[in-house]
Parts: structure tokens; C-alpha cells; sequence
């Protein structure tokens, strides 16, 4: 039983090339309409490395290497795609009238590609079944109050899987409706052809007419569905995988780069044509526009995002949707030439653009390597160098950084204070520079944490020294609060004071140290090792120099942002402290944010919207007597989680812990 045949006196080819042309123009149009937005975008050099950008490709789009992450959801959609992979030349034949069928045949291939078809679309439809189970029955919290678009979309592709099981088992079907041959190699078709025999044959080509029509109008419809909604990812993600960053993760892109790729120094820079931040659809690259056509709309952004855990009014997701949408709407402006009057920060919302902690917990999250944080933080450059609009504590941050280069104001002379009576090389050549930052330096507890971690590179032998009060901040909150041109400022004569000292490793106990000084430094100019001093602790422990009995409490452990996931440093601390670690259900490189990163340490906020009261109840719940850390700002804001949660748990870093425990 086959469905070419005439229909109202007219070939069916007639009308299926009709709706083939409909289908695939409108299809054509739209996705040419989409890249002409993302055109607009500026140029971003993401052309380059092409063998390791087409491994990328296999692995995390072929693959689907991060999406299968989610056992559930990921699973369900690995199938659909995987089962749609397999099947798409079951359409060719299908609209081909069987041409490619007997092309096999002739090549005694037909029987394996029958196989083939079949798993594909039984891959297909289990996915389907899976995801409609999820959404339908289980109805996560995240997709609750959502549209109907995806189960309808879903019960469309339902609709494609079974109407090919029936075209299949028709197949096997006589004209009386008795099973005249059944195909081993299409075992779900052949199911389908039991189910189908007996039928009356007026019935059964009624059944064969819609089912083949029903699918061609279904397949046909999805080209045209695809670029007008959330499925253009289907689409999107080719590009993202492709193209997707290369730099370590967390750094962030000077304002304006040389033709060789080094950061040009403020004294270069053309002020007058340079792009201050992104405030306009058209400032962002095409590679950070290409992001919205990407998303899956799958939410693991919002999951793992601390602004919107605690209440604040950032939603990652929601960010990338904004992008795409703001350009589908003001798309004939924008392509004019013309500015609409609501600007991309309008969109976003300033709210949302000072709620990120630049964790990149979204970032790391997302399966299709969509990127996130950067937009926000082009914004925030925008609003703090050309508009002037900043939280009001930033105000007398950036004023202490310029004027004695730390945001508390404190003066530089008393910035090597904390080393009195400890005997320490001060401005003297060392295999190490003591890289002690702003905090390590001034804030009285974790001046504390500066003279421990002293005192054991003392007694394990280490040859290291300070720069006292010639030191200066790296800079970090500088540039994720959006003062780019105070974080050039303040790199370029940094690099200038350790060049001239001759520094080559540096140690620091702060990750926005090490990761701003080791990945952020070297776009001007500034060469160094760095490395965090959980790192050194941990090497000198399995050196055998620092010999350590056992602690005599439980403990967990809190992995810095900047350490745990953006550097992916997270055995070195463990590996410092020995013994059993209570971990956390969110540890490693997938820690949960302390709250202070991207300036947060520094703004006011609801005490009912705290990210560290959150991370300092999951470390609660683990029942153990302290806490580890190894950064001063996940110790500050780790400290005051407990305080207004009323626990008594002590917070350590890695250094104090590895000091109590210290066997002369």
C-alpha cells in the first residue's frame, strides 16, 4: 500500500512540491531574517583552531556531551535528536515518492537503512514519551506557568513518529490487507502491520492517504515552527558549539584590541570611537548575539544562578531570551539603521545587570555554550563609564581605588602592617612574590589568614617575598563592577612595579588574585605564574615539608567560584587539607556562589535576598564542626552567613586548618 497516486485529480508530487516550495521558503526567509540581526553584530574573531573547533563540534553537539549531564530531561532530548539524525533520510524518501529506497536496494544496502530508520524513529518517539512524562506528569517547578508550546510541539514530532510506523507497516500490507511480506529489518513497522492487518481496504488507504499527508504536513510545518520559536535552536546551536570561546574561562575581553590581539594601553586608546560597554543591540558581537537563536530554553541557567536562588531580579535564561527578543522586535529599526528608543539596558533591567556575581555558574551550565555573563557585564561597563549609573557604594570604591589603590581607603604605607614581627623579605628578590591583595592586607580577619599562610612557607622553606606598601590591587573589582578604564589603569602599573622588581612566580591566597593577575594580565603585557596558595600548601604536604597530623573535627569544604569552577582548581585545597571532607551537595566545579563576586561584596542588599545564607545552610546541613575556604571574600561573607543563621560554626581557611594541625 503506497500513497502516490493522484488526489482531486491532480499528481501527488504537484501537491507535495507546492507545499515542499511554502514549507522551505518561509523556512529560508526566516532564518536569512535571523542572520541579518546577528550580523549587525561587532566582529569577533572566532575563526581560528579549527580542528580543535570541529572535535568541540562532535563531542558537545553530535555528542551532546553537557546536555546528557541532566539524566532526565538531557536523556529525553539526546534521544529525539540522536532518533531525528537517523530518520531524516526516511523524509527524503518519503518525499522522493521511494527514490532513494530503491537506490539502496540496488546496492543491497536497503535493509540495514530500513534498521537504521526504524531505531531512529523509535529512538524518537522514546525521547518524546520521556519528555511529555516529565513536563505532563512530573511538571518540574521551572516549567510550571509556561506555555503549551512544548508539549504541542512535542505531540507534533509524536505525530511524525507514528505516522511513519504506519506508512512502514502499511508497506508490509496486500491490497486485501493481509501481510503479504514482514520486514525483519523494520521490527516496529512489522508490530504496526499486525495491528493494521485485517482492515477493510477502503479503510486502510483512507489510513495510508492521512497518515502520509499527515506527515509530510507535520514535517513541512516544523521547517516553518522552527526560527519563530525556542526550537530555532535547532538551528542555533551549530554556531554556538562551533564557535564557541576559546580564552580561560571568566576572562573578560579588553575594550578595544589591537590588529595582533594585544590589549592596547589606555594612552592608545581612540576615545573618541570607542564603544564604552554595550547599551545597544548592535554593541555586542554577533557571537553574543548568535546566543539567544541557541537556547533550549532548558532553565539549568536559572538552576544553578545564586541572584535568582535568592530572590533577586536576574534570571540568566531570561537574559538570552531578552537579546532575541529585543531583536525580533525591533529587527526592520535595527536593520534601517536606527536606534529604537528602548535600549538593551532597558531590556535587561539595571536591577538584573547589578545582581550578577559573575560566578559563571550559567556559563558553565549551559549545553550549548551560551554566554551569559559577558553581556552583563558589557552593560555594566556602559552604565558606569558613559552613563554614570552605578549603586551608590561603588561610588567611594572606585574613589578609594584610585586614589590609594584599595576599596576600603586605607593608606598604602599601612599596607605590609600586617607582617610586623614576622621577619619577612620585604622588596626583595625570591623565587616567590607573596601576592598578599587587598583584603589579606586590611581586613583584620583575614590579615589572620595572611600571617598563618606566612608562618607555614617559613617553616616548610619557601623563598618568598612581599612588596609592602609599593603592592597594589589587581584591579578585579574594578573591572567586574564595569570601571574598565580604572582596571587598565590600575593592571598597567602593576605590571610596571613587578617587572621592575623582577617577579616572575607569584603566589596569592586570593582567587581574584590569582585569576585576574595569571589570566587577565597577560592581554597587557604582564607574564607571571601564578598560583593559589592552596596549590603550594597542597605541594609542599605531598612534599613532605609541611607534615600535618589528623585535624581531630569533621569538616567541609566551600570551592571558591574563582577557583572551584572558573579555574578548576578544586583537588589542590583537598588534597592540602587530607583526610575526609564532608562535601556539600554543590561542590567542586559545581560550587554554589559565597554572594561577594562581580562588586556584590561591596552593595548593600534585602537581608531576605542573601546568596550567603544559602551557601552557609548547605554547609550547615552537612553536620560537620567547621567549614574550609580559600578566599578572603568567601570567608567574609561565609562567617556572616553563620552569625545570621545564629550557628556557631567556624569558618577557616585552608591555611588556618593546615596550621592547627601542624607537626613541627
Amino acid at each position: 500500500m503506497d500513497p502516490y497516486h493522484d488526489y482531486f485529480g491532480i499528481e501527488w508530487y504537484w501537491l507535495l512540491g507546492a507545499w515542499a516550495a511554502i514549507a522551505i521558503g518561509a523556512h529560508a526567509w526566516q532564518v536569512g531574517y535571523i542572520v541579518q540581526l546577528i550580523r549587525l553584530g561587532k566582529p569577533d574573531d572566532r575563526f581560528n583552531a579549527w580542528p580543535m573547533r570541529l572535535r568541540e563540534f562532535l563531542r558537545d553537539w553530535l555528542g551532546q556531551r553537557k546536555v546528557i549531564e541532566d539524566r532526565l530531561a538531557g536523556g529525553a532530548h539526546v534521544l529525539i535528536f540522536w532518533g531525528f539524525l537517523l530518520l531524516v533520510s526516511d523524509v527524503l524518501d518519503l518525499g522522493t515518492g521511494g527514490m532513494l529506497a530503491q537506490f539502496l536496494e540496488e546496492r543491497n544496502l536497503k535493509d540495514f537503512w530500513n534498521l537504521i530508520v526504524d531505531i531512529g524513529y523509535l529512538m524518537a518517539g522514546t525521547g518524546i514519551t520521556i519528555a511529555l512524562f516529565r513536563r505532563v506528569v512530573l511538571r518540574p517547578s521551572k516549567l510550571r506557568g509556561a506555555s503549551i508550546e512544548g508539549e504541542l510541539i512535542l505531540l507534533a514530532i509524536m505525530g511524525i513518529v507514528v505516522t511513519a510506523f504506519l506508512l512502514e507497516g502499511a508497506a508490509m500490507l496486500g491490497p486485501a490487507g493481509d501481510v503479504q511480506a514482514r520486514d525483519g529489518w523494520e521490527p516496529v513497522g512489522a508490530l504496526f502491520a499486525d495491528y493494521m492487518a485485517g482492515m477493510a481496504p477502503a479503510t486502510l488507504v483512507a489510513v495510508v492517504d492521512a497518515s502520509y499527508w499527515l506527515h509530510m504536513l507535520l514535517i513541512g510545518g516544523f521547517l516553518i515552527e522552527i526560527p519563530q520559536s525556542k526550537h530555532s535552536h535547532l538551528l542555533g546551536t551549530i554556531p554556538n558549539v562551533l564557535f564557541q570561546d576559546h580564552a580561560p574561562l571568566g576572562k573578560q575581553r579588553p575594550l578595544q584590541t589591537a590588529t595582533d590581539g594585544r590589549a592596547v594601553s589606555t594612552g592608545e586608546l581612540d576615545i573618541e570611537n570607542l564603544v564604552l560597554g554595550a547599551s545597544n543591540y548592535t554593541d555586542f558581537s554577533w557571537r553574543q548575539l548568535s546566543d539567544g537563536w541557541a537556547c533550549t530554553a532548558c532553565a539549568r541557567c536559572q538552576d544553578v544562578c545564586p541572584a535568582f536562588a535568592s530572590g533577586k531580579g536576574l534570571n540568566p535564561m531570561q537574559i538570552i531570551f531578552d537579546v532575541k527578543d529585543y531583536g525580533r522586535e525591533h529587527g526592520r529599526q535595527l536593520l534601517a539603521g536606527e536606534t529604537p528608543q528602548e535600549s538593551i539596558i532597558d531590556r535587561f533591567s539595571e536591577e538584573a545587570i547589578w545582581a550578577c556575581t559573575t560566578c559563571f555558574a550559567c556559563v558553565d551550565a549551559c549545553p550549548v555554550h551560551i554566554e551569559h555573563v559577558p553581556k552583563l557585564t558589557d552593560a555594566r561597563r556602559h552604565l558606569v563609564m558613559e552613563a554614570a549609573k552605578f549603586p551608590e557604594e561603588l561610588q567611594g570604591v572606585f574613589e578609594n581605588l584610585e586614589r590609594n589603590s584599595n576599596p576600603w581607603g586605607f593608606g598604602a604605607h599601612t599596607r605590609g602592617d600586617w607582617a610586623e614581627g614576622l621577619d619577612i623579605k620585604v622588596g626583595e628578590p625570591a623565587e616567590y612574590l607573596f601576592y598578599v591583595g587587598c583584603a589579606g592586607s586590611f581586613d583584620n580577619r583575614n590579615k589572620k589568614v595572611s600571617r598563618t599562610l606566612a608562618r607555614l612557607m617559613q617553616q616548610a622553606g619557601v623563598d618568598f617575598s612581599i612588596q609592602g606598601e609599593t603592592e597594589m590591587c589587581n584591579g578585579d573589582l574594578a573591572r567586574r563592577s564595569g570601571n574598565e578604564f580604572l582596571f587598565q589603569m590600575l593592571a598597567e602599573m602593576n605590571i610596571a612595579t613587578l617587572q621592575e622588581a623582577g617577579v616572575k612566580k607569584i603566589v596569592t591566597a586570593c582567587p581574584h588574585c590569582f585569576h585576574t593577575l595569571g589570566k587577565e594580565y597577560g592581554d597587557y603585557g604582564g607574564d607571571f605564574e601564578v598560583v593559589h596558595h592552596t596549590q603550594l600548601l597542597a605541594e609542599l604536604r605531598e612534599q613532605g615539608k609541611l607534615q600535618v597530623s589528623d585535624r581531630g573535627t569533621t569538616l567541609t569544604y566551600h570551592d571558591p567560584c574563582y577557583m572551584g569552577r572558573i579555574d578548576g582548581s578544586h583537588e589542590a585545597p583537598r588534597q592540602a587539607l587530607g583526610g575526609e571532607i564532608m562535601e556539600m551537595h554543590r561542590c567542586r566545579d559545581k560550587t554554589f556562589c559565597c554572594g561577594a563576586g562581580g562588586a556584590r561584596m561591596w552593595v548593600e542588599e534585602d537581608a531576605d535576598k542573601r546568596v550567603n545564607l544559602i551557601r552557609a545552610q548547605e554547609a550547615l546541613d552537612t553536620g560537620a564542626d567547621e567549614v574550609g575556604t580559600g578566599c578572603p571574600f568567601c570567608m567574609t561573607m561565609l562567617t556572616d552567613g553563620m552569625k545570621s543563621l545564629g550557628s556557631d560554626m567556624v569558618v577557616r581557611d585552608v591555611s588556618e586548618i593546615m596550621a592547627k594541625q601542624f607537626e613541627a
